[in-house]
């Protein structure tokens, strides 16, 4: 069983640069693809970026030249830098792992951690 578990968030001021980071147990991933998605309240959740088993990255529009997904060579190790913060980014980021098998998407996400843009 895949466990995942963010740190990093908090109450940043607008412009700010924070670092998302999620930890994985529970066996190798190396199968596994990776994200980060966000929530605000009201809204469903939504992908923020994600890094697929090949390295391949895709990010969210309003990511784009803004965030950054990295993750380091065990694959349990993901990352998320952001850049020039806005109020709109205020929201619950959750980190994703997620793996195909028989044609089925299985998803598993961490708890979530809370990022605040705010002066």
């Amino acid at each position: 069983q895949v466990q995942l578990v963010e740190s990093g968030g908090g109450r940043v001021q607008p412009g700010g640069s924070p670092i998302l980071s999620c930890t994985a147990s529970g066996g190798s991933l190396g199968n596994y693809g990776r994200g980060w998605y966000r929530q605000t309240p009201g809204k469903e959740r939504a992908l923020v970026a994600s890094i697929n088993t090949r390295g391949v990255k895709d990010y969210a529009a309003f990511a784009k030249g803004r965030f950054t997904i990295s993750r380091d060579n065990s694959n349990k190790l993901l990352n998320l830098q952001m850049n020039s913060l806005d109020s709109a980014d205020t929201a619950v980021y959750y980190c994703n792992a997620n793996r195909w098998s028989l044609g089925n998407r299985r998803d598993y996400w961490g708890q979530g951690t809370q990022v605040t843009v705010a002066s």
